[in-house]
């Protein structure tokens, strides 16, 4: 398997990966900060670069269960978070 390919943001609001440092997102791309993680606080992005995505599962969260899937970061392989994914409407996901 080779490097795997990394998007590059430009701009001086970005998230990065706390281990390896990659690009992940743009500041601008949070939907919402009212999301408490297992870790801590969460952000909900509307989108996302230089990550990869696990196996869906149902997960109950505070709001019930969601279909969701783990991201990895593409370049250290760190579990960064999770995500919705199919099955989940907006009418499902949760409100500030």
């Amino acid at each position: 398997m080779g490097m795997p390919f990394k998007a590059h943001l430009s701009g001086q609001r970005i998230f990065a990966c706390s281990k390896c440092g990659v690009h992940l997102a743009y500041y601008e791309d949070i939907v919402s900060k009212s999301f408490q993680g297992r870790h801590g606080r969460a952000y909900l992005f509307d989108s996302v670069v230089n990550v990869s995505v696990g196996e869906k599962e149902n997960r109950t969260l505070i709001t019930g269960l969601h279909s969701v899937a783990d991201i990895q970061c593409n370049v250290c392989n760190s579990t960064l978070g999770w995500k919705y994914v199919s099955g989940s409407t907006k009418a499902n996901l949760p409100r500030e």
